[in-house]
């Protein structure tokens, strides 16, 4: 079991690890761990954008959670939001990849989110607050990997034009060095210490 907290301005994720445990025979895979991701709201229970959002979370970790090691378990990861001032997705995958580190799980590459608001002037916003999400035109929310900074999801609220899309991912591929660079320092103070 473990936890992680995180939270990038005023939102707030904590992510609990559970596993690789004996998974039950309904949910067991024979070639590798079953991965289930549960997002729980500040108040009140999951919906339908929770729902959503667990799916997105649970695509972009089988993408690197080298689940193939551990047959027939389950791996349960929970999300708590503690707080929503914007940029909620990207928190939830970074407080994920975070946990998932910390666990000790294999990966095959880390990952993280980067959440870009597109200002009805073009302009775009990176860690977008949830005022910022409201006036935007577009809301593009990335999981990038931290292997040659591919995209491993991508998800789209509001219009934008192929080239608008594309000069989001970029600044979002830029970010990412931020996020990894936090990733490294967060584990090194984590075990400099013990």
């Amino acid at each position: 079991r473990d936890l992680s907290c995180l939270s990038p301005g005023d939102t707030s994720v904590l992510a609990g690890l559970y596993g690789p445990a004996e998974a039950k025979i309904s949910k067991e895979l024979p070639d590798r761990a079953a991965l289930e991701v549960l997002l729980r709201p500040k108040v009140g229970l999951p919906g339908v954008l929770e729902r959503s959002r667990e799916q997105l979370l649970r695509q972009t970790c089988e993408a690197v959670v080298l689940g193939v090691l551990h047959p027939r378990t389950a791996i349960s990861l929970v999300l708590q939001v503690l707080s929503d001032a914007g940029s909620l997705l990207s928190c939830c995958l970074n407080a994920a990849c975070m946990a998932l580190l910390d666990a000790g799980l294999p990966l095959a590459a880390l990952f993280c989110g980067v959440t870009c608001a597109l200002q009805p002037d073009g302009t775009i916003l990176l860690d977008p607050t949830a005022r910022q999400e409201q006036e935007a035109r577009a809301i593009l929310s990335f999981a990038i990997a931290s292997s040659d900074r591919k995209v491993l999801m991508a998800t789209t609220k509001g219009s934008c034009s192929v080239e608008e899309m594309q000069q989001c991912l970029a600044a979002a591929q830029r970010a990412a060095d931020t996020i990894f660079q936090f990733y490294r320092d967060s584990v090194r103070r984590r075990y400099s210490k013990s």
